[in-house]
């Protein structure tokens, strides 16, 4: 088979499968969307091909010797500069730790099918779809230990009265409030957030908070954090 034909091919494959991953994260609206997952796997898949069909012309030419190997090495190095700017520190949360993860997959998936491993690639964004919607079911539903601290933002239309009812929701859902911090303006209007530890469970807490009339929105933020 003419390598032309088959590098459009993989090319092609790693445009559909970094599709996928872009879509989820547009879905979820982060801040490495489409666009950036479908770039990062393409340009993976071409340096790929470009490392193996790239320089064939030089082949048997004295002294000179090839190692395609090597261009998915730098992959893997440079696309952490992508992935570093990703990850930020807000207060106290760390986010954009999962979109950059899920960018250097794309890469690894791109390199993937510019190689022509197309079952590992595809392997690959089955095992990312199971990751992504199905592994935080699973982390909310693990217990957890009483040590362990999480942060709550509840907003509010409006503070007044509602702060004592979010506290005692929380500690009958079965946590602790370990510390609170209100919105900026130092009123409850905007919202607050909590310091929860405990065994509670998290997908209880929310639907007893945003049942309640004046709260706007219940969020874990550790579950922003990707």
């Amino acid at each position: 088979m003419n390598h032309d034909g088959t590098s459009l091919a993989h090319l092609a494959v790693a445009f559909a499968l970094c599709t996928v991953i872009g879509t989820e994260r547009e879905y979820r609206q982060k801040s490495a969307g489409l666009r950036t997952h479908v770039l990062v796997g393409l340009g993976s898949a071409l340096f790929m091909l470009v490392s193996k069909y790239g320089f064939s012309d030089m082949l048997g030419l004295s002294g000179v010797a090839l190692d395609p190997s090597r261009v998915a090495a730098q992959i893997v190095s440079g696309i952490g500069f992508i992935g570093g700017g990703l990850i930020f520190v807000r207060r106290d949360a760390v986010r954009g730790l999962t979109t950059a993860a899920s960018v250097w997959l794309s890469a690894s998936i791109g390199a993937a099918a510019g190689a022509g491993l197309l079952e590992l690639a595809c392997a690959v964004t089955a095992a990312y779809l199971l990751v992504a919607f199905v592994f935080p079911v699973l982390a909310r539903r693990l217990p957890r230990s009483p040590a362990d601290s999480v942060l709550l933002r509840v907003g509010c239309r409006d503070g007044r009265g509602l702060l004592g009812e979010i506290v005692q929701e929380c500690t009958d859902a079965g946590f602790h409030v370990s510390g609170l911090r209100s919105a900026e303006g130092g009123d409850a209007r905007a919202g607050v957030t909590l310091a929860l530890s405990g065994k509670g469970l998290r997908d209880e807490l929310v639907p007893r908070l945003s049942r309640r009339d004046g709260i706007t929105e219940v969020t874990f933020l550790e579950d922003e954090a990707d």
